[in-house]
């Protein structure tokens, strides 16, 4: 902070002034986390045409966007997930900060579904030609692959792309599991996904802001 810049009195600095700010989360928010990537979680990548990648390095943080076809990131087993690194601006900011610290975070989207699925893991860079060429799009081969080891896989609500209208009342696709599904994969059974999804329009309205 500038010494210039008066003190914000309202600044929140520790944890317990945070816990005091907020209540605490429901049980299912804390059991919803999975480690393996399931059925339901493998569709909904598969339905996803865009992700962002976070990381972190010497150099700060950064956010960066991936996107193609649906499914152009794959499972190549239940723990490990492959990113092709498609032609760019060769700034490789994420692909630096992978190799100074490997601990990165996904965010995958479909255009008219509302809920997000975020991925925790520990990424890799590889050059292995054979599973480049798996990755080939218009006779073009990315120069990389990025494979995540598969730490939490968790849901976002709805929320934030409700309030947003990003989607704009595109219809959702079939393909892709609900929120329910996804919950009651994610926690071994702790929701029924035909209740959980009935409710959830209502409860969105409700808790929205």
């Amino acid at each position: 902070m500038d010494s210039l810049t008066p003190a914000d009195p309202f600044a929140v600095t520790t944890l317990e002034q945070l816990g005091a700010i907020y209540d605490p989360p429901r049980e299912l928010v804390m059991k919803k986390v999975a480690h393996r990537l399931e059925e339901r979680t493998l569709a909904f990548i598969a339905a996803s045409p865009f992700c962002v990648l976070a990381t972190v390095g010497p150099q700060g943080v950064h956010a960066t966007p991936r996107g193609d076809a649906p499914g152009f990131v794959e499972a190549l087993d239940d723990r490990t997930l492959a990113l092709p690194d498609r032609r760019g601006n060769n700034r490789l900011d994420g692909l630096r900060d992978i190799i100074a610290n490997p601990a990165v975070a996904l965010l995958f989207l479909v255009p008219g579904v509302g809920e997000a699925l975020r991925i925790n893991g520990q990424a890799r860079i590889t050059a292995d030609p054979t599973l480049r060429a798996r990755f080939t799009v218009q006779e073009k081969v990315p120069a990389t692959v990025v494979l995540v080891t598969v730490g939490e896989v968790y849901m976002q609500c709805a929320k934030s792309i409700l309030r947003s209208k990003i989607w704009g009342g595109r219809e959702r696709p079939r393909a892709v599991p609900s929120m329910g599904e996804m919950l009651a994969a994610h926690t071994g059974g702790l929701v029924t996904p035909a209740s959980y999804d009935a409710e959830a329009p209502q409860r969105l309205q409700e808790t929205m802001y």
